[in-house]
Formats: C-alpha cells, structure tokens, sequence
C-alpha cells in the first residue's frame, strides 16, 4: 500500500491559502473540462458485506460493494451509496466509480481510511476528470487508483506523509496506467499547459500524482 508524498506536494505552510484557491478553481476547472470532454473492523468473524448496486460510469455498468473489506464498508455507512451514486452522475468516460472507492479502503495498521467528508466531494472533481482525459489521450485503461482521499487519522499513518497533504484536502490521486509513469506525468503536464488544469504532477517510479491545488508544481 502506498502512501508516500514528496514535500513538493503539501507545502503546509500554505495549506489553507491554497485551499482557498482551490474553491475558485473547482468551478472554474469544472467549466473549462466540460468544454474540452463530451459528456459522455475487527472480529474473527467478519459481517457479510451487503450487495448494494448503483450505476457505476464510465461504461462499467454497476457497482458492487460486495468485495471490499466488509468492516470498511460498515464504517462508511449510508455514504458509501451515496458518494458512489456522487461519482456516478459525473459519467466518467475511462475511470470507474469502483476503482476510485477502492483507493479509499485501504488500512495502515489499526486505522482505516474512510470517504471524504461530503463538504469535500465537489474538490476531487476536476482531478478526476483530469485522470479519465490522460486515460482518452494514452489510448490506455486507468490500471489502478492508488490514493485519492486520506482522512487525518489515516495519512499521519504513511510514510512521508506530511499534514498539509493535498490527499486530505480531496484535490490529490495518485495512479497507475500500464504505462510508463513518464509518459503519465508527460501527459498530464500537456493537458495542463492547454490549460486543463492548474495544478501538481508528480512522477515516481511507479505511479503519478496528479492534483488541482490551483498552482503549477512539477516534481
């Protein structure tokens, strides 16, 4: 499980500045997307998970909660359907609602991370948008969320994490094409300098990190 994230990511000491910013771009950065895409815990015995099915996007048809980890599913509650119904009606066109819940159950010792905070839903928007356009312009499927939200409890539990981290502001994704990295972060810089995006990207050796704190970093 990787929650690795190089200082260039999360200059605490303008955290909030830049979460301010952030508010202005969402809208913004929503405006701008939609003209350049069409619309198209803890016991031996662990609780069944239940079958709920939504409509899933991105032409991956429904989806099923049935085969994540049961207790992370009880902890989120009723915000599980409806954060996956959330990102269902942005109608990605690559990514699927499923592989963006799965970077959300993911544990580090006793802490689960959970879903982000309903005020925060809006935030991830232009980031995911921006990773179902790096998928259209590869030519290539999104292999793998590795991180996108981490709530407080969870991201003081990775490594290098630091506090200001723009996972916790819901901004941040951390992902993996079958491809090479370079050529991930190559491409989203491309669509940022057509103005997509403001924002970070990161490269490392086997992912990308892509975020819209309303800055150009590159690392």
């Amino acid at each position: 499980m990787l929650c690795f994230q190089s200082s260039a990511e999360s200059p605490s000491s303008q955290f909030q500045s830049r979460r301010g910013a952030l508010g202005t771009l969402g809208a913004g950065a929503l405006a701008l997307i939609g003209s350049s895409l069409p619309a198209s815990a803890l016991f031996s015995r662990k609780p069944r998970t239940p079958r709920v099915l939504v409509n899933g996007g991105g032409g991956g048809g429904a989806v099923d909660f049935s085969d994540l980890p049961a207790d992370w599913v009880a902890l989120q509650g009723s915000n599980l359907k409806a954060y996956a119904g959330y990102l269902a009606s942005i109608k990605f066109q690559r990514l699927t609602v499923k592989q963006v819940l799965v970077a959300h159950a993911k544990q580090r010792g006793s802490v689960w991370n959970s879903l982000p905070p309903r005020t925060l839903w809006r935030q991830m928007v232009p980031t995911l948008m921006v990773i179902d356009r790096v998928s259209l312009e590869l030519e290539q499927p999104v292999k793998e969320i590795i991180s996108a939200y981490r709530s407080p409890a969870y991201n003081a539990r990775c490594p290098g994490a630091r506090s200001g981290s723009w996972h916790q502001a819901n901004v941040a994704v951390d992902v993996k094409f079958p491809v090479h990295a370079s050529t991930v972060a190559q491409t989203a810089r491309t669509l940022r300098s057509r103005g997509m995006f403001r924002g970070g990207v990161g490269r490392y050796s086997g992912f990308t990190h892509v975020d819209t704190r309303g800055q150009n970093v590159d690392w």
